[in-house]
Order: C-alpha cells, then sequence, then structure tokens
C-alpha cells in the first residue's frame, strides 16, 4: 500500500468533491484520480477496495472537521454555563457549515453505510470516536448534562444541518436561534 500521507490526503478531498458533487454511486477510483488530476490506478493504490475507499473518506472528514485546539483551549477556560455550552455547539455548527461539501459527504457516507456492512464499521467507529470526544470535552469543561444530553445534541444536530444543507423545511428560523432552544431544552434541566 502507498505510504505518501499528503497524496493519500489529496485523493481523499478529491473523493469529497466527488462524493459530494455526485452522490456514492458516481464516486470510483477513476472519478476520484480525475478530480485530483493523478494518473489512472493512483487512487486504487492508496485505496484497495470501494469499502477502503469509502471508510479512508470517513475519516479524512472528521480530520477536516477537527475542532481549532486554540479556539477549544478558550471555550474550555471559560466557567461551566449553559451559555458555553451553547457557544460550543454553535461552534459544531460553524464548523460543520462552512464546509457543507464534506457535511454533505457525510451524509452520503451513512446513507451508503446502510447497504454497505464494512463501510458501516469503519464509518461507524470514526463517529463513535467523535461522539466519545464531544462527551469527554463535554465532561472536561464540567458542562451540565452528560452522555444523554451530548447524544441528544447529536441527533438534533443532525437533522439541523440535514436542513441546511439539503432540501430544507424552510420553517424560516435562525440556525443560531435553533442552537440557542436546542442547548437550552435538551440541556437546561439535566
Amino acid at each position: 500500500m502507498a505510504r505518501n500521507v499528503e497524496r493519500r490526503a489529496a485523493l481523499a478531498d478529491a473523493g469529497l468533491r466527488v462524493l459530494a458533487a455526485t452522490g456514492a454511486r458516481g464516486l470510483t477510483h477513476r472519478a476520484v484520480d480525475a478530480e485530483a488530476g493523478v494518473p489512472l490506478g493512483t487512487a486504487s493504490n492508496y485505496f484497495r477496495s470501494r469499502d477502503a475507499m469509502l471508510g479512508a473518506l470517513g475519516e479524512r472528514i472528521m480530520e477536516r472537521f477537527a475542532p481549532d485546539e486554540g479556539t477549544l483551549a478558550e471555550l474550555g477556560a471559560r466557567e461551566p454555563s449553559l451559555d458555553l455550552f451553547t457557544d460550543y455547539v454553535r461552534y459544531v455548527v460553524e464548523r460543520t457549515t462552512a464546509q457543507p461539501e464534506l457535511t454533505r459527504a457525510l451524509i452520503e457516507l451513512r446513507l451508503e453505510a446502510v447497504r454497505r456492512p464494512e463501510l458501516a464499521r469503519i464509518l461507524g467507529d470514526t463517529l463513535r470516536r467523535g461522539y466519545r470526544d464531544d462527551v469527554a470535552f463535554h465532561v472536561a469543561a464540567g458542562l451540565p448534562g452528560g452522555a444523554f444530553e451530548v447524544a441528544l445534541l447529536h441527533y438534533a444536530l443532525d437533522g439541523l444541518l440535514l436542513d441546511l444543507l439539503t432540501t430544507s423545511i424552510d420553517a424560516g428560523l435562525d440556525p443560531d436561534q435553533v442552537v440557542s432552544a436546542l442547548v437550552s431544552r435538551l440541556v437546561a434541566r439535566a
């Protein structure tokens, strides 16, 4: 297997662009090679199977969505409060909507994982790791609630992002207002 980390990341980024633009059916090794502007066969050298490529795309999405350590430190230095948790959730929405193609690609991957058990395993591991990291931040920051409330917010934010970045119900609500309401209603009583 090829070991060039930068090229692997560039191929994964090209794959994410293809996935976001054409969906899972349009994602092929050849399409990734073309998008990345590399010789045919390069993507298959890095990702031997379709499941391996799809799994690598899921991992790459999470790498690119990783929070800025400085911002996390600033948030973590604040006094635990509902306002702090609201700001943290706002930061999550900001990161995921600033790169809409990544969020759309993640939605595509999650749907594809329903039909591909190996992808479900790989992507599930990646998603669960992200959830555990969120719970760890939540606990370390002394925020109200715990793992259950973080899970509820994940479920709610997934729906909000789906609505913001795909065909919307167009309820006319400001996303920031939605985040504040979600946090206060799901976490305030915890």
